[in-house]
């Protein structure tokens, strides 16, 4: 039996009892297709496996890797690359597996259009900026260039626009108005784009998991939203765990004290192991100095003594996204039995029980 204690280091695990509980959460909130999971946020077939049988079947992508990989996997049925490619070569591969997979591609200029209609793609989403000064076409110029793709033979789905900018606006009734007002432009481009398109235009997505449960059915604008490119959810990080959510912190870092000095202590988790955009990570009990190459340098607070060397600890994320991918599997354990300083490999106490390994989750689809 493989327990926490006896993994190298750093290693990616997940608590399989709170996974399980994040995943169940959102699917009551949005069921079936009206969730799109994201699968940047983990990079993973097997956990988007976990996702398609609870009946999250539609899928997001951000890379052509990801809408390749999970054709491969079985996962193919609704695909969107969420994400502009002008890259010929990846527009072609993922043209190719359109007889395997359904695959649409998101577009937000001509050019992108021309590509895509070019290589192959058939099906399209209009990306539409809604206030995120990222990717997406300024919402009066969305139902001309639907038009400029339906003459090119492509087929129109709909249109999706991403409010990333309101993910963590932190009062929940400003949050909701801002997000509202986002989404009044994307409905309306929706219904601009709708007279240039055939009947298969019927997809308005948008959000994520910091917005996830906004989309009031009972409001006239906010419920047309029909799907969700919610992601970070199942696994959640610290920049989320800081906001009003229903979801709780799965995904975690093991490391190894390395050394213990007066006053501090250094494991061998670092900024090759950790996605650091959102801030430092964050260790129960403890204060994190700073982060560099393979170390965490960290104190503990009120009067608690500093852990030994060889004990392992677990360090909870900034930002689960680039941080799965730094690595190449998940280990997934029944339960983590406490966050922050766990004992030594050959503790066999209370301490580590409950913290048996049960599954591997490769993370298979890193890189570009």
């Amino acid at each position: 039996m493989t327990r926490i204690v006896d993994l190298p280091t750093p290693a990616l695990i997940v608590d399989r009892q709170k996974f399980d509980a994040n995943v169940a959460t959102m699917a009551a909130v949005r069921p079936g297709l009206t969730l799109r999971p994201h699968v940047k946020a983990h990079k993973s077939t097997a956990l988007a496996a976990q996702l398609a049988a609870v009946g999250h079947t539609a899928f997001t992508c951000a890379t052509p890797r990801e809408i390749i990989g999970m054709v491969q996997a079985g996962l193919g049925s609704d695909l969107l690359l969420a994400n502009e490619t002008v890259d010929a070569q990846r527009l072609r591969a993922m043209a190719a597996l359109q007889g395997a997979a359904r695959v649409t591609v998101a577009i937000d200029s001509e050019t992108t259009a021309t590509l895509a209609a070019e290589c192959g793609i058939k099906d399209v989403l209009i990306d539409v900026n809604v206030g995120l000064p990222r990717c997406g076409v300024a919402p009066e110029r969305a139902a001309a260039l639907a038009s400029f793709a339906v003459s090119l033979g492509l087929n129109v789905r709909g249109v999706m626009g991403y409010e990333g900018h309101l993910m963590a606006v932190a009062d929940r009734d400003e949050q909701r108005n801002k997000v509202r007002a986002a989404m009044e432009l994307l409905v309306q481009c929706f219904d601009d784009v709708r007279g240039q398109c055939g009947d298969d235009c019927t997809i308005i997505s948008a959000g994520g998991t910091g917005t996830f449960n906004l989309y009031d059915p009972s409001d006239p604008v906010l419920a047309r939203v029909n799907e969700v490119q919610a992601g970070s959810y199942a696994l959640m990080d610290s920049h989320y765990g800081a906001l009003d959510l229903p979801f709780e912190q799965a995904l975690y870092v093991v490391g190894t004290v390395i050394s213990a000095s007066d006053g501090w202590a250094v494991i061998d988790v670092g900024l090759k192991s950790l996605g650091m955009d959102h801030g430092n990570p964050t260790i129960d009990g403890a204060s994190v100095w700073f982060c560099s190459d393979e170390h965490i340098t960290f104190s503990m607070k009120d009067g608690r003594p500093l852990p030994s060397i060889g004990n392992r600890v677990i360090v909870q994320p900034a930002h689960v996204d680039p941080t799965i991918a730094l690595h190449e599997v998940i280990h997934v354990v029944d339960q983590i039995p406490m966050i922050g300083v766990l004992s030594s490999g050959t503790d066999t106490s209370e301490t580590v029980a409950g913290g048996k390994v049960i599954d591997v989750w490769p993370v298979n689809l890193r890189h570009w």
